[in-house]
């Protein structure tokens, strides 16, 4: 077999050595039970509404749709999105809005544009996997603010502000992997630190609008809008399936310099989708739809929640979240969450195991579950497996 040269950068390790390709080898299984992903409920999914959508784009616009198209995205779904945000407290233009494939690839073009090889950059403790992916391949020096239950920690970010970080990545709201979310004495304090600095502030928002119930949380932007970068995405609110992100702007200066390089990478995002996505917008209520979707993983959480007290010991603790997809469970140091997945996955059961969410930690107690994906009897029947696999672990 030939050898070739490849490009010196490099993906991150997997840190969870083997239990990536077992737990990817599992799901052939029809019993495994998964709390390991990311996955919005499929049942959630408009398709039905989807597939009028996509019609009546074809019927009324098949040409456009079809066609090349610019790179900042289409503009009824800009608009649409801007919309959005002022009703929030966020005052953004249809302008500084540049829809991607996803927001994974925003943070690519936010790597790309931002990031040379040693510059430092700040995370939270633990933080998004796949965030942390696309950052090692620029080869930055990575720094970890650790999340409590108020946010993070203010006094490590002071420190670690004084090396002169080029941005702060951060999932405020409903974290991921955590499900932690900031207060607002946390949020004004983030921003006035902030602005003594020339950091930029990355808020990754992908779960915002899926709170439990009516608390509302002081947006960050417009307490710091010349520092701050928003992300967001359709895929935990409509459909992961059709990759629709966006990166929200107001410096123009930085919005050029993103639009150039998406312009380069890939000319411009799914014209058709954006099209379907947008009318699909227009035919229904995303409010409505929203609050089907936040009945169900409010259900869900409580009976992971509920499942967790009753089945675990009582020395494993776990986050409560208002919102979002996941949850976060610290075993006793004594048992590493590794062990407890190369177990599990044993029993037909997936976990995420914490250590590929931190930049240094490895063997640790901490984990992730999520609980959108599972009917409720599902959630009890794998908590409860899950349960005694730690009690035999612990005891052994």
């Amino acid at each position: 077999m030939k050898t070739f040269n490849y490009s010196t950068r490099s993906t991150r390790p997997d840190f969870q050595g083997d239990f990536l390709d077992m737990m990817l080898q599992a799901t052939n299984k029809p019993n495994l039970i998964s709390f390991a992903g990311g996955l919005p409920n499929p049942i959630s999914f408009p398709t039905q509404e989807m597939a009028a959508a996509t019609q009546k784009v074809l019927d009324q616009h098949g040409t456009i749709a079809m066609q090349y198209s610019i790179p900042e995205g289409y503009l009824p779904l800009r608009q649409f999105i801007a919309h959005q945000y002022l009703k929030q407290g966020i005052d953004i233009s249809a302008n500084d809005i540049i829809i991607t494939n996803g927001s994974q690839q925003a943070l690519d073009i936010l790597s790309a544009v931002l990031i040379d090889e040693g510059d430092k950059i700040l995370i939270e403790k633990p933080s998004y996997l796949a965030a942390l992916q696309v950052f090692h391949l620029y080869n930055p020096k990575i720094n970890s603010v650790t999340l409590n239950h108020h946010g993070i920690d203010l006094q490590e970010l002071t420190a670690y502000l004084e090396q002169k970080p080029k941005f702060f990545y951060a999932i405020p709201t409903f974290q991921n992997p955590t499900g932690l979310t900031y207060d607002n004495e946390t949020r004004i304090a983030l921003a006035n630190l902030l602005k003594k600095t020339n950091t930029i502030f990355i808020e990754d928002n992908p779960y915002g609008d899926l709170r439990f119930n009516d608390e509302t949380f002081l947006p960050i932007y417009p307490l710091l809008k010349d520092q701050t970068i928003l992300l967001g995405t359709f895929s935990k609110t409509v459909s992961p399936g059709m990759r629709i992100g966006w990166i929200a702007c107001s410096n123009s200066y930085l919005k050029q310099k993103l639009l150039a390089y998406k312009q380069i990478v890939d000319l411009h995002t799914n014209i058709f989708g954006q099209m379907v996505l947008h009318q699909y917008l227009c035919d229904n209520s995303l409010e409505q739809h929203l609050e089907k979707i936040k009945k169900l993983y409010k259900e869900q959480a409580e009976q992971m929640i509920t499942s967790i007290q009753k089945y675990f010991p009582a020395e494993v603790k776990h986050t409560i979240p208002q919102g979002g997809m996941f949850l976060w469970v610290t075993l006793p140091q004594k048992l590493t969450a590794v062990a407890l997945a190369n177990e599990a996955i044993k029993h037909d059961i997936a976990i995420a195991a914490g250590d590929p969410f931190y930049e240094e930690e490895r063997n640790v107690s901490t984990l992730r579950l999520n609980y959108t994906n599972c009917d409720l009897k599902t959630i009890d029947q794998g908590i409860k497996i899950l349960g005694q696999i730690i009690k035999n672990l612990l005891a052994s």
